[in-house]
C-alpha cells in the first residue's frame, strides 16, 4: 500500500484513487481511500517512530542486517 505518489509503479502496489480535473470522486472511491489511509497509517507512526534512532538515520549496512537491529530496536521500544 502506498499514497497517491506511486500511483503506476506496479500492479503488486495498491494506491489510492486521484480525483479527475473538474470532477468528484464517487462515494465508493472515497470508502477507498479512507480505507487504504486508515491501514497505511499505523505503518507510518511505526517508520516514523523508527527513524527517531539515529541508527536508522546514519545506517549504512545490507537490508539484512538492519532487519536485526530494528528487532533489537523494537523489543527496547517494547520494554520502555
Amino acid at each position: 500500500m502506498a499514497d497517491l505518489a506511486y500511483q503506476g509503479a506496479g500492479p503488486w502496489l495498491t494506491t489510492g484513487i486521484k480525483r479527475k480535473p473538474l470532477r468528484e470522486l464517487t462515494p465508493t472511491d472515497k470508502t477507498r481511500n479512507r480505507a487504504l489511509a486508515g491501514a497505511r497509517a499505523p505503518v507510518e507512526r511505526g517508520v516514523a517512530r523508527l527513524k527517531s534512532w539515529r541508527i536508522f538515520r546514519r545506517a549504512r549496512c545490507s537490508p539484512n542486517r538492519m532487519t536485526s537491529i530494528a528487532k533489537a530496536v523494537l523489543t527496547l521500544e517494547l520494554q520502555r
